[in-house]
């Protein structure tokens, strides 16, 4: 398989790893959809994993939670395998079907959030000071406090994705993993979210990992990039992110008409 491996340079050699995936394979239904997937994520970065539907992105997301096995390769998350003690209240997840809430469902804004305050560590000795401030904090953080008392049913799509983030970080999460957030969201709402996003990582220092088939907005966001098509073809800074072109060549597809700018090599 020809990748495209580009090191990003990091700003301090003291920096956290929070995930190392190493070899990873993984089979479905017994297909493999996941091949020799390696993959390193420092404290401080955010990523994109991009690709085309069915390329396998959400596929990595559950290995890395821990919910899919691997036939070969490691996960680690902060030096542990998935779902281990060390990592509880560390991880937020926030997947596609978070924000899409049965309508007959009646919970305000505020106490969706307050559901992220409770882990198995601190179920029964959270005291409701801390927990009401981790919760007050969130919904700062994410610019809802005016949506506080309101019904998530009431929420447009990005407010919605908003308050599941709140949720998300309420638990003082450091990394946050996110599958496809922006499906369904209107394009303000969408650069929101992502505005949102990008000063979770720099300025509240959060790790952050998602997930979409977007390239333009994945690339005017994320500061890396890693394409993901059963192996991972190209993993380097935004910038560098290949064009169409570049990326079809990669893949190994070749213009059907012969005058693209990358020829099938004569035998």
């Amino acid at each position: 398989m020809e990748q495209i491996q580009i090191t990003v340079g990091t700003s301090s050699l003291e920096e956290e790893t929070v995930l190392e995936v190493k070899d990873l394979c993984v089979t479905r239904s017994g297909k493999l959809v996941l091949e020799d997937i390696n993959l390193e994520i420092k404290s401080g970065e955010f990523v994109g994993l991009v690709g085309p539907n069915g390329s396998g992105k959400s596929s990595l997301m559950l290995s890395i939670l821990g919910i899919l096995k691997a036939q070969k390769g490691t996960v680690r998350i902060y030096g542990s395998p998935p779902m281990s003690r060390n990592q509880i209240g560390k991880i937020g997840w926030v997947s596609q079907a978070a924000a899409n809430l049965k309508k007959e469902i009646r919970i305000t804004v505020e106490e969706l959030v307050k559901l992220g305050t409770l882990n198995a560590k601190n179920m029964f000795f959270r005291s409701r000071k801390e927990q009401n401030l981790a919760v007050e904090n969130a919904i700062k953080m994410v610019g809802m406090e005016e949506h506080k008392h309101t019904d998530v049913s009431k929420l447009s799509g990005g407010q919605k994705q908003r308050a599941v983030i709140a949720r998300a970080l309420a638990s003082n999460a450091d990394f946050i993993l996110l599958d496809e957030p922006l499906v369904g969201i209107e394009r303000n709402a969408s650069n929101s979210l992502l505005k949102l996003l990008d000063n979770l990582c720099h300025h509240e220092g959060n790790t952050i990992l998602i997930v979409s088939h977007d390239l333009a907005a994945i690339r005017q966001t994320a500061h890396r990039m890693s394409f993901l098509e059963q192996g991972i073809w190209f993993d380097g800074s935004s910038d560098e992110f290949p064009d169409l072109n570049q990326l079809a060549h990669l893949r190994g597809i070749r213009h059907v008409h012969g005058h693209g700018n990358y020829k099938e090599e004569e035998e």
